[in-house]
């Protein structure tokens, strides 16, 4: 069973501004991952696809489910350049902290990096531990993923780099859809362990 805390709720009040793109790499630069111990604790940094390699090396990591006000849950299909995943379905957002990066500055920072709106409001759902394969790429995602539910009111405007589609669904849709779609390795895991947050912030709603 996934290893979850219980849900507090934070109001988002910083602005959140662009920043440089934490999921692809680029030609000439490193981007560190921090890895964690058995018990989410740092313990040093990593290259991203280094520490994503066979056997993996436990990091940390975080995964964002917003909903509108309909309770529909954003969901976003991966650009078809990323190395990792590409052309997926998966939830609102996910991503690394930066080494030294609270879990919540990095997950409402990438969101709107990647989707061009900010959540207007983001809460901590728990953490879950995971060792998942991803046989079509061959990598692995071992994370401590910290979960983060919330609210987005404004319409997306994605970066194509990091986004090739996203739609709203309700909780028949999402079935329908991962029947008929591929889904990153991880989605069904973080999504089962957000469950309650999740039913927390759309007051149930069917999820």
């Amino acid at each position: 069973m996934p290893d979850t805390s219980s849900t507090s709720r934070t109001q988002l009040t910083t602005e959140i501004g662009s920043g440089t793109d934490a999921d692809q790499p680029s030609a000439g630069a490193e981007i560190l991952l921090e890895l964690v111990d058995d018990d989410g604790l740092t313990i040093g940094t990593a290259e991203k696809h280094w520490a994503h390699q066979q056997p993996g090396r436990l990091h940390r990591a975080f995964s964002v489910f917003l909903f509108d006000q309909h309770g529909r849950l954003l969901l976003q299909q991966r650009a078809l350049s990323k190395y990792h995943s590409p052309g997926v379905w998966s939830n609102t957002c996910c991503g690394h902290p930066y080494p030294g990066e609270q879990p919540f500055a990095a997950a409402a920072r990438r969101t709107a990096e990647e989707l061009g709106t900010a959540p207007a409001l983001l809460c901590e759902a728990g953490t879950v531990r995971y060792d998942l394969p991803d046989e079509a790429s061959g990598l692995i995602e071992r994370e401590w993923n910290h979960l983060f539910v919330g609210l987005v009111t404004a319409e997306p405007k994605p970066d194509p780099a990091e986004v090739a589609d996203y739609r709203f669904v309700t909780a028949q849709e999402l079935k329908e859809l991962q029947e008929a779609k591929p889904f990153s390795v991880w989605f069904r895991t973080v999504f089962e362990a957000a469950l309650p947050g999740i039913r927390e912030i759309t007051g149930g709603r069917d999820w």
